[in-house]
């Protein structure tokens, strides 16, 4: 082959290039190494072969190797590497020492392994966040740590640390300048708080105060599960307070309510039905753009991963939407029961004003009759309808149009202009401090 005659009659005459595979496959050759440009040979080779490689995987048998030691599109000495050490994962002789004679190139010893007495890997402890550690009860709730059940009651309370550090998308909700978590999570976690005691309706939860997020540090918050009463409810608090408390540093209560057992009429169907047809016939569509910027004027600042909503239709007293999730966050919506920031972009067609008296400047206050049906949504279709003046309800299904969660009563208020002194800004130590007496004036945004 280094003889220029060779070249020429192999120009000339016929190759003749199957007959020279299927002889080397006679001969038991396993391994085909092309030496060339690029790998047009090994993939002519493939369909030379009298038993494709594919069909003898599929017989457990170890199918032929082949490799070409140089591809067009990559470096030369990257190319080739890649191509030994191909071949010396399937089993066949590569010469290493000649490979790297001249290169300063030593053995070392490989690390050992768990059969073996000497220790190699270090030994791992419980981690901060392991909540078996700490004589708890893993939450499995990415805004949770852990449950602890109370002794000698029947009790139960949740405990968690939200840090914008940890889950920097909880920083995507701003309210005059402050990153305050969502209205929302707060239902999220009444209904985590629901599920772990068989309780699958949240009868009531009215929102007390704000709960601001410091850049700095985190909060520690708890979910207060009281004991079950002669009806089967419980009652809920959910309280905070700052990570790293200074002095006598009090707990803040944000929301209470009271869980029961999910109704007996409740059904999926009658949820699903008024959204059936999509989009909802007989309804005009609302321009969306440029909503997340009127909201910013008002004070109420979305990043990326609160921006959910898709598109907006009306029909008399009656919001149709479609939200989802961000891409970044399509994957952690498994892990909720409905993401806070999905169910946000349900409520946020009320910032275009579509609904008078429930529309932009008044704000989430409580909510009543909330049950979720399925986990996980990472779309949603909604339906906002308007039960008073100051009340509407909430229906919304997946793509599939199977019912998700719905909401029997949502009530807003106006929210005072100026800076509520309910909102536990941080100060300089990291202290949250007191809510106002009034819940009304610290009502915050969905």
């Amino acid at each position: 082959v280094c003889s220029p005659e060779y070249w020429v009659r192999h120009v000339r005459e016929t190759v003749r290039f199957l007959n020279g595979v299927r002889a080397l496959e006679a001969q038991g050759v396993t391994a085909y190494i092309e030496v060339g440009p690029d790998g047009v040979l090994s993939a002519l080779a493939q369909d030379c072969l009298t038993e494709p490689a594919d069909d003898i995987a599929a017989e457990d048998t170890p199918a032929p190797l082949l490799v070409p030691v140089l591809r067009k599109d990559r470096p030369e000495p990257q190319a080739l590497v890649a191509a030994l050490a191909e071949i010396h994962v399937h089993g066949e002789t590569v010469d290493w020492r000649g490979f790297f004679a001249g290169r300063g190139a030593r053995r070392v010893e490989l690390p050992t392994y768990a059969f073996q007495h000497q220790r190699y890997w270090l030994e791992a402890g419980a981690s901060a966040g392991d909540a078996a550690a700490f004589g708890l009860d893993p939450a499995d709730h990415p805004l949770l740590g852990g449950a602890v059940p109370l002794a000698g009651a029947d009790g139960l309370v949740f405990t968690g640390t939200l840090s914008l550090h940890t889950q920097p998308w909880l920083a995507d909700h701003v309210l005059r300048g402050e990153a305050v978590l969502a209205t929302t999570a707060l239902v999220e976690l009444a209904v985590r708080a629901g599920d772990e005691v068989g309780l699958g309706h949240v009868e009531e939860l009215v929102i007390q105060a704000p709960l601001a997020l410091p850049r700095g540090g985190g909060v520690q918050i708890q979910l207060v599960l009281g004991e079950e009463d002669e009806t089967g409810t419980r009652s809920l608090e959910m309280y905070s307070r700052a990570a790293e408390p200074v002095g006598e540093d009090e707990w803040i209560c944000h929301a209470s309510g009271v869980l029961a057992p999910e109704p007996d009429d409740a059904t999926t169907a009658e949820v699903a039905a008024g959204l059936a047809a999509w989009p909802p016939p007989g309804a005009e569509r609302v321009e969306v753009d440029g909503l997340y910027e009127l909201l910013a004027g008002d004070g109420l600042v979305y990043g990326p991963s609160f921006r959910g909503l898709r598109a907006v239709w009306q029909r008399d007293d009656e919001v149709f939407a479609e939200v989802s999730l961000a891409e970044e966050s399509v994957v952690d919506a498994q892990r909720f029961g409905l993401h806070p920031a999905l169910l946000d972009a349900a409520l946020q067609p009320l910032g275009l004003g579509v609904l008078d008296g429930v529309g932009r400047g008044r704000m989430l206050f409580s909510l009543a009759g909330i049950s979720l049906y399925a986990s996980g949504a990472s779309a949603l279709r909604v339906r906002l309808a308007r039960t008073g003046p100051e009340t509407l309800s909430l229906t919304a299904v997946d793509g599939a149009g199977e019912a998700v969660v719905s909401a029997d009563t949502l009530t807003l208020r106006q929210v005072a202009t100026e800076q509520p002194e309910a909102a536990p800004a941080a100060d300089a130590a990291g202290t949250l401090p007191e809510p106002a007496a009034s819940s009304e004036a610290a009502a915050e945004t969905p």
